[in-house]
């Protein structure tokens, strides 16, 4: 642990000195005036110009959405023609995919002065978080689908599996938002060529880069940034920059630190240990030997020190006190991630036969934990005498860790050709990972809940996207996917082939109606499979015997021959695209699409019928992973916005309904409904931007017996952008304006008495009231 702060420090240390030292190697601060150039936008490799010669229709310059100036809030913004290669793995605007696409530009993160990563999504439909206040990792759910893999989440291509079973959701990965230069979302399995597991959908987040901050014309520039907020003591620095050191070779680096106190949620209650601290920095080298070629080599550090867990909130001497005001175990927390990757792209508008790209990548979590309260003063003949605590979560003073490495590859290719009429681009690759979990305990109950082990996932897919004139489109694709997983004597794996099939026309110039049918496949995981054991009393009498000879309140049976889910999912869309309409430089841009994913061998933890027990109450003895039958998840999603220039509205959201088909009964991890209207005015010669969101979300009424249902709730934000110069820009904003209470999510209750999760309960309510206000300034020189 103490070389891994001394590796923090000092790549941090090393960030900083190389935004730095390109500051102080000028003799002056002098700026270019030059606009920000179409073809600055960091999705795309510097020697990479595609022109429209190439045949594939979708390669057009890259839009305002990723210009400097645009950040700065001089330019009209429409997101949906930011460049994304998420859907297909060829370059194409989002509004022209065939495929429910979202994506998030840099200047709309900045504008949002995000503290957690999930204040930049709320205008993207489909999309959810299950987050916890004294816990910065981040869950996304996409259509209701989140937990062990179901929604692929990848930071500069390289996978976030990490996964811990607790109070907590299945699955969550650690990404400070000032580190983020663009984000692209995919919902459904339509993404299925991008690797294996992701039945629910992708989010590809793409880190800042030399692009994101040097301007046309610049050899060097650096960022400095910093914001502060109320509700409670938010504070943000940070600092990126880079150098072109010759035409060929391009340094970047960044370092960020945050730290926020407890917050109050909206009925004026203080969430106990929701104050964190985070210090993070990245490093990248970009190299291009050779004409088309670019190799990157990129490293990210993030550690976070933050305390999970809820002390109690009252008396509890009597059963009705401790289900009012029982917390949990409190852990201290240092959680580090490390990400490492190597990055080779190859493209050329004059060479049809190769558009490449290879990436090898590593990642590592490392979540160290020590106890520091216990919820009770029992405890002593388990702890020792002065000590407390239980054999559930050990005794304070007590240690835990769990460890994830994740090594990857991904390598794929885009061959372009011409029969006739019909452009045709034909992309085959291959992908692989491995996770490596390590759980260590010293005396509690998480080597049996967060089992170690390792599993192997890899694949290859062949897609063929063609065009004929201006009118018609198919993509059609076939995916393999096998998987191996070893844990103990255990030792399973299976394969499957994912086909697709999407047709889409354009009868008329804006408006491109499209079908689509895609099939994913997600492996279990390594604890679906092999989690076994009892789950230790907490101090308490055993309840039960287990078939390993211990006993506790009941028994995990793993579960070897677990079936993979396969998602198959049926989608009618629309893309909408008009210029000029009111106007010579308005526009408008919406996507709608109707949904219904149906998954076969969905996966869920299931009890036994209960039985009685010899202290007068009955509960089920057993817990395993089980496939269900099916599980339907169906709905609607809209994404618009009109941008008349001077002023800009917007709507998006989703009605979505999700049950397990077998019961009939929902699906806990349901936003039912979302929708987001978004408004602003561009004034001062469009160097003052003012905007407003409103938010409404629909209560999830209908979840499993045992569930506390999610609130219903109404968010309005408001937001300011001010250009002062073109290198200083003020921005400040108000986060949940009518200082809501809110719960985002359902809560599950305890599996023995029914009682709620207390510390989820509390820790699950969003902040009330934010005040922040940012500044930014930017250096550079030729």
């Amino acid at each position: 642990m103490a070389d891994g702060a001394r590796y923090s420090r000092a790549l941090i240390l090393g960030a900083s000195v190389v935004s730095i030292a390109v500051l102080a190697t000028e003799s002056s601060f002098a700026q270019t005036a030059q606009p920000q150039a179409d073809n600055a936008s960091a999705e795309r490799p510097k020697q990479a110009k595609r022109k429209q010669a190439k045949p594939l229709v979708a390669q057009q310059p890259t839009p305002d959405a990723m210009n400097a100036r645009a950040q700065a809030g001089t330019a009209s913004v429409q997101t949906l023609d930011t460049i994304t290669v998420a859907a297909t793995k060829t370059r194409e605007r989002a509004i022209d995919s065939l495929a429910p696409v979202s994506s998030i530009s840099l200047d709309q993160i900045q504008g949002l002065q995000p503290n957690r990563l999930s204040g930049i999504f709320y205008a993207v439909p489909g999309v959810s978080f299950q987050e916890r206040g004294d816990d910065p990792a981040t869950v996304i759910n996409v259509r209701g689908l989140q937990d062990f893999g179901r929604v692929a989440v990848v930071v500069d291509g390289a996978r976030q599996n990490y996964q811990r079973t607790g109070h907590n959701a299945n699955g969550s990965f650690f990404l400070d938002p000032e580190l983020i230069g663009g984000v692209d979302v995919v919902r459904g399995p339509t993404a299925n060529i991008y690797g294996s597991g992701a039945i629910g959908g992708l989010v590809s987040f793409r880190t800042k880069d030399i692009n994101d901050v040097l301007r046309p014309g610049e050899r060097w520039g650096v960022d400095l940034s910093g914001s502060y907020g109320s509700n409670n003591n938010r504070g943000l620095g940070s600092v990126f920059g880079g150098v072109r050191a010759t035409p060929d070779v391009d340094i970047f680096g960044g370092a960020v630190y945050r730290t926020q106190s407890n917050y109050k949620d909206g009925n004026g209650t203080e969430i106990g240990n929701t104050n964190n601290q985070v210090e993070a920095g990245l490093l990248k080298l970009t190299v291009r030997p050779a004409l088309g070629h670019e190799v990157k080599f990129g490293a990210t550090f993030q550690d976070y020190q933050y305390t999970i867990g809820q002390m109690n909130t009252g008396p509890v001497a009597t059963a009705a006190q401790r289900a009012l005001y029982q917390g949990s175990s409190v852990y201290s927390s240092d959680a580090k991630n490390y990400t490492g990757t190597v990055t080779w792209n190859y493209s050329l508008p004059s060479d049809n036969l190769f558009d490449s790209h290879v990436s090898v990548y590593g990642n590592r979590t490392d979540n160290d934990q020590t106890k520091t309260y216990h919820y009770s003063t029992s405890g002593a003949a388990y702890c020792g005498a002065g000590n407390v605590g239980n054999n559930i979560s050990g005794c304070v003073g007590d240690k835990r860790s769990y460890s994830l490495d994740t090594f990857g590859f991904d390598a794929n290719n885009t061959t372009r050709f011409n029969v006739g009429d019909w452009r045709n681009a034909v992309t085959y690759g291959v992908d692989a990972f491995q996770d490596d979990v390590i759980t260590t305990d010293s005396r509690g109950n998480s080597n049996i809940t967060t089992p170690s082990g390792i599993r192997t996932v890899s694949g290859g897919f062949l897609q063929l996207k063609q065009n004929y004139g201006t009118w018609f489109e198919a993509v059609s694709a076939i995916r393999y996917d096998r998987y191996n997983l070893q844990s103990g004597s255990t030792n399973t794996g299976g394969d499957r082939f994912s086909p697709k099939i999407t047709l889409g026309v354009t009868p008329v110039a804006g408006f491109q109606p499209y079908v689509s049918y895609a099939e994913g496949y997600r492996a279990p995981s390594i604890t679906e499979t092999v989690i076994s054991g009892a789950h230790a009393t907490g101090g308490g009498p055993a309840f039960f015997p287990c078939p390993d000879g211990t006993t506790g309140l009941f028994c995990f049976l793993p579960n070897p021959n677990l079936r993979p889910e396969v998602g198959k999912n049926k989608e009618v869309g629309f893309n909408l695209k008009y210029d000029n309409i009111f106007s010579a430089s308005d526009s408008f841009r919406g996507k709608i699409n109707l949904f219904r994913n149906d998954v076969s061998d969905y996966i869920d933890l299931v009890a036994s019928a209960p039985v009685p027990t010899p202290f007068g109450i009955s509960a089920s003895q057993y817990y395993q992973y089980q496939n269900i039958a099916s599980a339907r998840i169906q709905g609607f999603e809209a994404e618009t916005m009109y941008d008349a220039g001077n002023w800009f509205v917007g709507v998006a959201g989703h009605y979505i309904q999700g049950k397990n088909v077998q019961t009939n009964i929902g699906l806990a991890t349901i936003t039912p409904r979302k929708v987001v209207t978004t408004g602003g005015v561009r004034l001062l010669d469009r160097t003052l931007i003012l905007s407003a969101q409103w938010a409404s979300y629909g209560a999830n009424n209908d979840v499993p017996i045992g569930y506390v249902p999610s609130t219903g709730y109404e968010l309005v934000n408001l937001y300011m952008t001010y250009a002062a110069t073109k290198d200083i820009v003020f921005s400040a904003s108000i986060d949940n304006l009518l200082n809501q209470y809110y719960r985002p999510y359902a809560i599950p209750g305890s599996s023995t008495d029914g009682t709620t999760q207390n510390d989820v309960l509390w820790t699950s309510a969003g902040a009330g009231r934010v005040y922040k206000a940012g500044l930014k300034i930017h250096f550079g020189g030729a």
